[in-house]
């Protein structure tokens, strides 16, 4: 039993992550073009790109979309907390 609820919190982890990131993604694109005017960079990594721009870019999109993950996740371990009656795997006092 322990492997299926590992699967299904993996599953499950993985999907309030990958959701938390789109929206955080969607978020970010309409505020960037609303602060700065312009589309946000397809590629920071482009020498195209001004590289204060791309400076900027990375650390705003990385650090609210690696917050939005977070939050999903921890919500989700809450939801796995009150379904199950534990911790999902990995989250488990003494697990590693």
């Amino acid at each position: 039993m322990a492997k299926d609820s590992s699967k299904v919190w993996t599953a499950f982890s993985l999907a309030a992550a990958l959701g938390a990131a789109a929206v955080a993604k969607k978020g970010l694109d309409t505020s960037w073009k609303a602060a700065t005017g312009k589309q946000p960079p397809e590629n920071p990594a482009d020498p195209d790109v001004d590289v204060w721009e791309a400076v900027a870019w990375a650390a705003v999109s990385g650090t609210f979309v690696a917050l939005a993950k977070m939050l999903a996740q921890r919500r989700a371990a809450r939801y796995y907390l009150r379904s199950t009656g534990h911790l999902p795997p990995g989250l488990r006092p003494g697990s590693s």
